[in-house]
Parts: structure tokens; sequence; C-alpha cells
């Protein structure tokens, strides 16, 4: 609930039909729906017979687990098994949905929801041939896809060179000192199990990037 914006309750309130909702609040739907559930979906393929995450859980807990992992990863930051027993891909997801998180003007960190949406449709307008990026009979302003764009890369820049410092300085995996970074930038507060042992450095890095996150 949180993670869909003030906007957007806003909007559903006065509205109560999704037609008549603007693009904007449309896209944010839909887009939080396919991550909830896409996500959802791939935790439960990937970790079904993973006893370290949800490989012991009844059929009914694991389709509840893995969708709580997807939706967890993005606003709440709550863990209900280990996460550094996910597998390298499922930490690969787990990476996308912490850096897409909730949308703006929300609760959750994270890009948000429509710069991704904005970003994918600009890549997909590009690969067609076309040079301006239209949904729902509405087409973007450049400027928007330029910002959307401009702030992704900032956030994975800093997330790589985080990563990489983590890396070296404590001889931590790439891809778990990966998840801590994400993690602290995007305010989502989920961890591999490393963080106390990180050295103090390490542990300003992620301080620094929690309130950058913010």
């Amino acid at each position: 609930i949180g993670s869909l914006g003030f906007t957007v309750w806003g909007e559903i309130r006065r509205t109560r039909r999704f037609s008549r909702l603007s693009v904007y609040a449309r896209l944010v739907l839909l887009i939080t729906a396919g991550l909830i559930f896409g996500g959802g979906t791939l935790f439960a393929l990937l970790e079904w017979n993973n006893p370290g995450t949800i490989g012991s859980f009844s059929t009914g807990g694991k389709l509840l687990a893995a969708l709580f992992q997807s939706v967890t990863l993005r606003t709440a930051g709550f863990a209900t098994f280990d996460q550094n027993a996910l597998s390298d891909v499922s930490k690969a997801v787990a990476d996308f949905l912490m850096l897409v998180g909730g949308s703006s003007g929300s609760t959750a960190g994270g890009v948000k929801t429509v710069t991704v949406g904005v970003i994918l449709l600009a890549a997909w307008s590009t690969a067609r041939g076309r040079t301006s990026v239209q949904i729902m009979k509405r087409r973007i302003p450049q400027q928007a896809v330029a910002n959307a764009s401009a702030l992704f890369i900032l956030v994975l820049l800093l997330s790589g060179l985080g990563a990489a410092f983590l890396s070296i300085a404590d001889h931590v995996s790439l891809e778990n000192a990966l998840y801590e970074t994400i993690s602290a930038l995007c305010t989502v507060g989920l961890t591999t199990g490393i963080t106390s042992s990180l050295c103090a450095a390490s542990q300003i890095v992620l301080i620094i990037f929690m309130f950058f996150g913010r």
C-alpha cells in the first residue's frame, strides 16, 4: 500500500475507475502488479527446492514466501529467510527489485517504478526506430526520459563502485557486496549477513549510501 504513493491513492479515492486514472497512476498500478507477481513467480521457480530458503516450506508457504520476498525487496525490508542462501540468479533478481523500489511520493525507496518504466519504454521505442516515447496515447517528453536515464545510471554507478570497494576492503564476494550497496542506496534494509563483519570504512560507505538514498 505504501509503495504506490499518496498521489496515486488520492486519484483512486476520487475516481475509483482504472480508465479515469491519469497515465502516471495507471503506469504505477500496472508496473507494481507486474513486479510483485513477476518477482514472486521468479523466486518461486528459482528457490522452490532450495533448503536454505523456501525449500522446506509447504506448497502454500513457498508461494507466500516467494510473494512476500518480491514485495519486501521494494518496500519493507523484512526477511523471512536467510538472504545469503539465495541462489546467484535470485540475488540478481533481488538486486533489480531493490533498484526499482516503490513509486514517487511513496514511503518506499529505489529509483521508482515509473522511472524504470520510462527507461524501458524509451529502449523499446529506440529498438523500433521511433524518435519519441508514447504510452496510452500520450507522449513522454524527452527531458523526462533523460532525467530517468541519468538517475538510473547514477544509482547503478554508485552501487557498482561501492560494491567494488567493499569487495576489495573486506574480501567478500562481489555479489554479496552489490546486494549490500543496493540495499543501502535504495533504503531497503536487507542484508546477506556481512554488514556486521565489514570494516569501519565499508560501514561508513553504507551509511553514506543510506543517507544519499533518502
